[in-house]
């Protein structure tokens, strides 16, 4: 499966689902990580800085082959939109479903849409527009280029992504109630190893080191909602479609039984 996870900056993606993502790559999908803006400036970074520290991350979060046969190192894109400036435009609609197109995703994870910075809610709405656009035919869309890399990206195909899901990266102090939880189980000390790899955003900011702390209990207690050690919230729009319940009772690798409270 082909996924594409949008961030309006670099560490929004490691915030909300790092375990995810490196479950996903573990288990041999395609992961790309679209970085809408560098996130710079900052009190303490640069773009030289962000950068390492991006690559630092998705480094965490790619899997060793050798330790996981059949999986696939995640990948990243930086698209290049100012940060604090990001806008809701046509150009950046397009600019997104060109890599939509290149990626020929067929999942997207965006941010929660209810936000307090500005360029998170211009990104979930702009990546939700991009995702109608780019299934439209005799359009067509700008080959992506990495803004980390220069390399250039061939654009592939209309296609609509069959499923957009929404992570929990938010400004806002409150707890998400969502549509379902994945099992991170074993996963959220290498979650927090790539929020911390953003060194000049989580540790050397006093103030920020709290979050990491925040983010950890939160995957605590989102595990605890579905009996599992830890787990990540995501919310849908659309509803999910199953074949049978099977799934909703399904066994873990380990034989522990997902979903069921402890027997008393």
């Amino acid at each position: 499966m082909r996924i594409l996870v949008v961030g309006p900056h670099p560490d929004d993606q490691e915030l909300g689902m790092g375990g995810t993502i490196a479950r996903f790559a573990r288990q041999g999908h395609d992961v790309l990580l679209l970085d809408v803006t560098n996130g710079e400036p900052t009190p303490f970074g640069d773009e030289a800085t962000r950068k390492a520290e991006a690559q630092a991350a998705l480094k965490v979060l790619s899997p060793d082959p050798q330790a996981f046969p059949g999986s696939k190192p995640v990948q990243r894109l930086l698209l290049g939109l100012p940060n604090r400036f990001v806008e809701h435009t046509i150009e950046a609609r397009h600019a997104v479903a060109g890599v939509i197109r290149a990626h020929q995703a067929e999942v997207i994870f965006v941010p929660y849409p209810e936000d307090a910075h500005p360029d998170h809610r211009a990104v979930t709405r702009i990546a939700e527009d991009a995702r109608f656009d780019a299934k439209l035919s005799k359009v067509e869309m700008p080959a992506p280029v990495d803004g980390w890399t220069g390399r250039r990206f061939e654009v592939g195909p209309p296609i609509y992504p069959r499923w957009m899901f929404y992570y929990y990266a938010t400004h806002l102090r409150w707890v998400a109630d969502p549509s379902f939880v994945i099992d991170v189980s074993g996963l959220l000390d290498l979650k927090i190893d790539s929020i911390r790899a953003y060194h000049t955003q989580f540790v050397l900011p006093e103030k920020n080191r709290a979050v990491v702390e925040w983010v950890a209990a939160a995957a605590r207690y989102f595990g605890s909602r579905i009996g599992v050690e830890s787990g990540e919230a995501f919310h849908t729009r659309e509803p999910i479609g199953l074949w049978s319940l099977d799934s909703l009772v399904a066994d873990r690798q380990d034989g522990v039984k997902v979903g069921y409270p402890p027997v008393s």
